[in-house]
């Protein structure tokens, strides 16, 4: 129990020492602000594949603590709340665990908990986040106001006039802000739970098996109806029609990386599989939020799966993993 307190805490120190760096590093340079905030979740995720809840837990105090310090108490919880805690929790669910027999399967395989379930939490945490955020900073009509007034004082100021009526600009970018942040902070927060679990796969230290992620990246039902429920609220107006945008927006973010999932695994032994991927994925880059990457939501929403991935119980002599897909 020692020796292994002694590994746990000084790699959950390291790890949260890293993940302020890279925080730092993120407010200093704007251009790559959102992946390095994004990228400060990786020592969190690392340190609780690898090591446990301990060090994921001491990663995230060791930041809390170290931001407070050199920035303010209130950029340490708006790094824990966006980044550090999502990324402990999603170790935390990466790593559970239970006998196979408890659904039906062999008893001497390990059931891991699905990457469904693990992204339907994403979006949940995710979606908690930016709403104790708005809050926070009093995200609203007016300060979307200034901030369009802003941006058509500098379209002026360049000699062009700023497109479209001012009123409908920020009706728009009111509800657009929520959806896109939503969504591109869910993707850039899986892209960080997937390289991590590479590095730790590689490592030798991962508890849990390394998934072929286009068969297994899918999204659970149940988050059709929290998507649903979202677009019913952008209708009604007020403070629901934005949290109904940030639902949204993380939701939708998470139906769209199952539908690219799911297009790499339709698509695989073919030979036009190449083009056909950068087809998408250049469509969706060049008409941003427009018709590609809503056909590609509609994909993700039509194919939702729980896929267990299956382990050997230690000790016992049984096959390589298996990973039977349970269609929802």
């Amino acid at each position: 129990m020692t020796n292994n307190l002694r590994t746990v805490l000084p790699t959950g120190i390291l790890a949260g020492i890293v993940a302020t760096l890279l925080v730092l590093g993120a407010s200093a340079q704007s251009f790559v602000s959102s992946i390095l905030y994004a990228a400060s979740a990786l020592p969190i995720l690392i340190a609780g594949l690898g090591w446990g809840n301990r060090a994921a837990i001491t990663g995230i105090v060791t930041a809390a603590i170290l931001s407070a310090i050199l920035v303010s108490p209130q950029f340490a919880l708006t790094m824990a709340i966006f980044a550090m805690i999502p990324a402990g929790w999603l170790s935390h669910l990466a790593n559970l665990a239970r006998p196979a027999s408890e659904l039906g399967g062999p008893d001497n395989l390990m059931a891991w908990y699905p990457i469904s379930d693990i992204m339907l939490h994403l979006c949940g945490v995710v979606t908690v986040a930016m709403v104790v955020l708005g809050v926070t900073i009093g995200y609203g009509p007016e300060l979307v106001g200034q901030l369009v007034d802003v941006m058509a004082e500098a379209y002026r100021a360049e000699g062009v006039e700023f497109p479209g009526d001012p009123a409908t600009n920020k009706a728009m970018v009111l509800l657009l802000l929520p959806l896109v942040q939503g969504g591109t902070w869910v993707m850039l927060l899986f892209a960080a739970f997937y390289i991590a679990v590479r590095i730790v796969s590689r490592s030798g230290r991962a508890l849990r098996p390394r998934e072929d992620m286009p068969s297994a990246l899918r999204m659970n039902r149940h988050a059709i109806f929290a998507f649903l429920t979202g677009i019913v609220l952008m209708f009604v107006g007020g403070v629901p029609a934005l949290v109904g945008a940030t639902i949204c927006g993380t939701f939708g973010g998470g139906f769209l990386m199952a539908g690219f999932a799911s297009i790499h695994f339709r698509t695989q032994g073919k030979d036009w599989r190449l083009p056909v991927l950068i087809l998408c994925y250049l469509s969706c880059v060049v008409t941003l939020f427009t018709l590609p990457i809503l056909a590609i939501v509609i994909l993700g929403l039509a194919d939702t799966r729980r896929t267990i991935a299956l382990t050997p119980v230690k000790g016992a002599s049984a096959p390589a993993t298996d990973t039977p897909d349970n269609k929802n």
